[in-house]
């Protein structure tokens, strides 16, 4: 397979009482087996739109979106993806691993296979001794870790995560940036990330999405020249300021041409 995500013309425009809000605007991008990449742009420039319709929650006006060649909701039924939300989402009277499970119990697989399942999810992201603690047992940076192997419980290759870590204190968000890479590598799954931070799109990324104010365009796609190893360090590097630089730039002269 080429690509994981393949997007051409899209557009959506939600019908409102005060007239049509045009979300997104011909945004047109390819996403790669393997890659990491990150959506970033100010608020209400689509980011996370775009992430709603390739997993199916919402539906595009205009143009075309495949998910591993299927559509969007054919992609939904065939359990492509995992999806993070901003808020870890845990039911505070499930035990971690009855949270992480819960989707499959709906699923109907069999109790042993849940268990394997949210055993391996627990193991990648390091939460293997917690699976009988309650939510309120955890801190806010292991909820969303917990929230992490849910997704990754459906063992899915595609991997979507909404600002998972923008509520959390900048040392537990560094801590889990470092464990998302190393997660990624082991994993070799295909990641689309939405974020508001620019040192944490480049430090995570193989590829960054600049998004302009509504209607969200894509007004730039950076492919990051950083290693694939990437300590925390490497953000004081020429390389790593020179593309923060460009995001930067990019973001500008997207609100300037709004």
């Amino acid at each position: 397979m080429d690509t994981v995500v393949e997007a051409t013309g899209l557009d959506l425009t939600f019908r409102t009482a005060d007239g049509p809000v045009h979300a997104l605007r011909d945004v047109g991008l390819s996403v790669a087996p393997g890659e990491f990449v990150s959506f970033i742009g100010p608020s209400g420039c689509g980011k996370t739109t775009f992430l709603r319709c390739v997993a199916a929650l919402e539906t595009p006006t205009g143009g075309t979106l495949t998910v591993n060649g299927m559509t969007p909701d054919e992609a939904r039924r065939a359990r492509a993806y995992g999806y993070v939300f901003q808020a870890a989402g845990l039911y505070p009277w499930r035990t971690i691993e009855r949270n992480i499970t819960l989707p499959l119990e709906i699923m109907g697989f069999p109790r042993a296979e849940r268990r394997e399942r949210a055993a391996k999810a627990l193991d990648l992201v390091e939460l293997s001794g917690f699976a009988g603690k309650h939510p309120w047992q955890l801190s806010g940076g292991m909820q969303q870790r917990a929230s992490i192997a849910r997704a990754l419980a459906f063992d899915a290759d595609l991997l979507l995560m909404d600002e998972p870590f923008g509520a959390l204190d900048e040392i537990v968000r560094d801590r889990l940036n470092e464990e998302l890479l190393r997660l990624w590598d082991r994993t070799a799954k295909t990641i689309l990330f939405v974020t508001h931070s620019i040192p944490e799109a480049v430090y995570l990324s193989t590829k960054i999405v600049v998004m302009s104010p509504r209607p969200g365009r894509i007004t730039d796609v950076i492919d990051s020249p950083l290693p694939r190893d990437r300590p925390l360090d490497i953000r004081d590097t020429p390389e790593f300021l020179a593309v923060a630089h460009r995001v930067r730039e990019g973001l500008r002269d997207g609100v300037e041409a709004a």
